[in-house]
């Protein structure tokens, strides 16, 4: 078997090892590939690991030989899926394995915008504590947790393991989730009632039609002047100038977003000037031992698919 991962950078950028991968068949492993690249470095290969190279009709039609391809990552809308269908080419996915590390970026998101760590070791740094008259300062609000509410909106693991960390703050926890089932660790209300009732929205629904451009001011307008707002889901949930112009009008406090419509963003993008808005390259995902568990799922599909047993397929073959 030919195998060729078209870009391990982000997944690999040199902390863990391809060795498993590299012991199922003859194996290339490259940093990034342009589309151009991609073609050529694929066309001879029966499997392919790809994290955000897209492989649409063009594409898949240019690949003969290919009957696998390994997505490393959760969302697959990079593969053309029904032109992989009727080719008789397995998809598969990762569907597991950042739980813990997104819920824990969220809070690292929240504990900046409620202390403002970042910003206040700066001022250190430029003498403005050892200039100060007091022993002690701060020049931005902060806000304590406790007793405060979280909204989750979309309530499956990620959503649930960030309300048991907001409990853990001892904050009260409601949520929205499309399925109104039942949940005993999260009170479900509407989404109106959420967006109204929460000092701090953290969002965690997969984009579809119906998410798109979730957050935009009719949402905004329903939430308290002082919510903040939390996105370590898709960029694409949010209206990224109905955000920014509610920060900026103080019509909410503030948000902490790993992830935004365009990535890279351009430099144009309104909520880089946006006021107290953190922003963050899309890392939630990429701690050491987030990684590794991607890594090794992503082996073991590719191993499955060897031996004819294919796992996490998302195309129906």
């Amino acid at each position: 078997m030919k195998i060729v991962v078209t870009d391990g950078q982000t997944l690999n950028p040199g902390d863990l090892s391809w060795s498993g991968l590299k012991a199922l068949g003859d194996c290339m492993v490259y940093d990034r590939s342009t589309p151009a690249e991609t073609l050529e470095r694929c066309k001879d290969a029966q499997i392919v690991i790809t994290n955000k190279v897209v492989f649409d009709r063009k594409a898949l039609d240019s690949l003969p030989e290919l009957k696998c391809i390994s997505v490393i990552a959760t969302g697959y809308n990079i593969i053309d899926i029904e032109v992989a269908r009727k080719k008789n080419i397995v998809v598969t996915n990762v569907p597991i394995y950042g739980t813990r590390s997104v819920a824990q970026m969220v809070f690292a998101l929240l504990l900046e915008l409620t202390h403002h760590t970042g910003h206040h070791s700066q001022t250190v740094y430029e003498g403005k504590w050892a200039n100060s008259s007091d022993w002690c300062y701060w020049d931005r609000p902060l806000i304590e947790l406790v007793h405060l509410t979280m909204g989750i909106i979309g309530c499956g693991r990620i959503g649930l393991a960030t309300a048991a960390i907001a409990k853990a703050f001892g904050m009260k926890v409601i949520g929205y989730n499309r399925s109104s089932q039942a949940n005993s660790e999260i009170e479900l209300l509407s989404q109106k009632d959420v967006f109204a009732q929460s000092d701090v929205i953290s969002l965690h629904c997969p984009l579809t039609s119906e998410s798109e451009g979730l957050i935009d001011k009719q949402q905004i307008d329903l939430m308290k002047p002082t919510a903040l707002l939390i996105n370590t889901s898709r960029g694409q949930l949010v209206n990224e100038q109905d955000l920014a112009d509610a920060l900026n009008s103080d019509r909410i406090a503030g948000a902490g977003l790993d992830v935004l419509s365009t990535e890279p963003p351009k430099m144009d993008n309104p909520l880089l000037t946006a006021k107290n808005c953190y922003i963050t390259p899309h890392m939630a995902w990429g701690t050491q031992a987030s990684r590794a568990r991607l890594m090794k799922t992503s082996i073991d599909n590719v191993k499955a698919f060897i031996a004819g047993k294919p796992q996490n397929v998302v195309n129906g073959l």
